[in-house]
């Protein structure tokens, strides 16, 4: 299971930051803290995958990838494959690629809640939803047609086969 995906650049600044665990903000603050951390220092030749118990909690592994300026982390329990959550790390990058025609980081700071929107077409709850980009995207457009649509009927809004309610 995911437990938490973190975008921080090179400076330490956490740009984009999602948990799927009910912890406190302080704490929250401590992991993404000791991400960059741990990832910073790491030579480009070592594996992208790190476990410490004492900073990230017991059976937590961190997953992640370098895209320019950013570190792109995902913590994952044991339980999860570490080259699916690298692959999975892929898929969430190409998408943003692809929405964002070229990301950078600005386009993720200035639009984090496409950003967040994006993510949950991915994983949800910590658990993985999507890993085909073009379905990704397919439904962060049809999103965004329903939203710019200005007089959208109620049954377009809801889920295929769920019951109109009276």
């Amino acid at each position: 299971m995911i437990k938490a995906v973190l975008i921080i650049n090179n400076q330490g600044k956490a740009r984009f930051a999602r948990f799927y665990a009910n912890i406190s903000g302080e704490r929250q603050q401590h992991i993404i803290r000791h991400s960059f951390e741990a990832v910073a220092c790491r030579p480009s030749t070592w594996s992208n995958i790190l476990e410490d118990s004492s900073k990230f909690g017991k059976n937590i592994k961190l997953v992640y990838r370098t895209f320019a300026t950013l570190y792109f982390i995902f913590l994952v329990d044991r339980a999860e494959n570490e080259l699916a959550v690298l692959d999975l790390i892929h898929v969430f990058v190409e998408s943003l690629d692809r929405c964002y025609k070229n990301v950078c980081e600005l386009d993720i700071v200035f639009n984090f809640t496409k950003v967040h929107q994006i993510l949950n077409e991915i994983v949800i709850g910590g658990q993985v939803l999507e890993v085909t980009v073009d379905e990704v995207h397919r439904a962060v457009q049809e999103i965004e047609r329903l939203e710019r649509k200005p007089d959208t009927p109620a049954t377009q809004l809801r889920p295929r086969g769920a019951p109109l309610l009276s």
